[in-house]
């Protein structure tokens, strides 16, 4: 049975940083795409970042202060959060295993066959 773990979420001032961590078990996603999505109360789910081998996606809206890396001796993907603001308040859940291929598959929360049960992400102005 696949299970997806998050950790690392918490509260934290605007233009601080938090590592969110998300630990896979019962198959390898080495050569599969790993990402983060969030979700703030009222709107729909939303693609944060996505990495496999050298590939990396990110939204526009974290382009530039998130940073996703990954472990796969661990079997273990990071998101780094640094300058976070008050929009990133959000449940962030952790994605594993794509149903395709390509930049719009690996972007679009359909995408993923596994997913954690997400972790809060509170940022205090």
């Amino acid at each position: 049975q696949v299970q997806l773990v998050e950790s690392g979420g918490g509260l934290v001032q605007a233009g601080g940083s938090l590592r969110l961590s998300c630990a896979a078990s019962g198959r390898t996603f080495s050569s599969d795409f790993m990402g983060w999505f969030r979700q703030a109360p009222g709107k729909e789910r939303e693609f944060v970042a996505a990495t496999r081998g050298v590939t990396t996606y990110y939204a526009d809206s974290v382009k530039g202060r998130f940073a996703i890396s990954r472990d796969n001796a661990k079997n273990t993907v990071y998101l780094q959060m640094n300058s976070v603001k008050p929009e990133d308040t959000a449940v962030y859940y952790c994605a594993a295993g794509l149903r395709g291929s390509g930049r719009v598959v690996a972007t679009i929360a359909s995408g993923y066959d596994y997913w954690g049960q997400g972790t809060q992400v509170t940022v205090s102005s």
